[in-house]
């Protein structure tokens, strides 16, 4: 039985999943869970523990908050979700996302934050793994060099050096990893609907994805 209570947005890394989640979740009065900062917490463990069993126990420590539909992870009261938007954290997360005790340590805590308020869960196995029940799922998909633009554009708001070739070589073989991971492999669901945003504004992404969602809540 689907569960319309939940949204879940896939797809490839800087498709615009996040901004997307989160302005659903704005829209909705929904809990956002950002599954990629969920990700780069838990790297952030294992970079000081280096073994799956500690890590577990650092990152139950760790306190996630919802600030402005928006997540926010504190380590012993620091705000330490800028220093997980880091470059470096987020290519050490992505390959610990690979890995099944990683994904295994994580999916209970993502499946805990679904409740009867609403949640709208953003990552790249959400409505295949994490939520098959979800009632609306969108797969986000943009051409590799929109979205590495993007992507140069926020490390460059976040002062962070970066070079583009750089960024679209990154991204494409972030995208081979993904697809070809045998643990949780980068997919579309099955009924989940695919909404190309290389040529949409963010609110325009956004008012195809709110018509789908009440389209799918009308059915029930």
């Amino acid at each position: 039985m689907k569960n319309n209570n939940i949204i879940t947005v896939d797809g490839p890394s800087a498709s615009g999943k996040g901004s997307l989640a989160k302005a659903l979740a704005k829209e909705l009065n929904f809990i956002l869970l950002d599954s990629g900062l969920l990700y780069r917490a838990y790297s952030y463990c294992f970079d000081k523990s280096q073994n799956h069993s500690s890590a577990k126990g650092l990152f139950s420590n760790l306190r996630i908050n919802s600030i402005d539909h928006e997540m926010h992870v504190f380590d012993n009261n620091t705000d330490i979700t800028s220093i997980l938007r880091h470059e470096n954290i987020a290519k050490s997360a992505s390959q610990l996302s690979s890995l099944k005790e990683t994904r295994d340590n994580l999916i209970s805590f993502q499946r805990d934050l679904a409740s009867d308020h609403g949640l709208v869960a953003d990552g790249r196995d959400m409505g295949t793994v994490v939520f098959p029940d979800a009632g609306t799922k969108i797969f986000l998909v943009a051409d590799a060099e929109v979205r590495a633009k993007r992507r140069f554009l926020e490390l460059q708001n976040a002062d962070q050096g970066v070079n583009m070739r750089d960024l679209i070589e990154d991204i494409r073989l972030r995208d081979e990893a993904d697809k070809a991971r045998v643990i949780s492999p980068l997919m579309p669901a099955d009924d989940s609907i695919e909404v190309n945003s290389s040529d949409l504004t963010p609110q325009e992404v956004l008012e195809i994805v709110l018509k789908i969602y009440k389209e799918h809540t009308k059915e029930v």
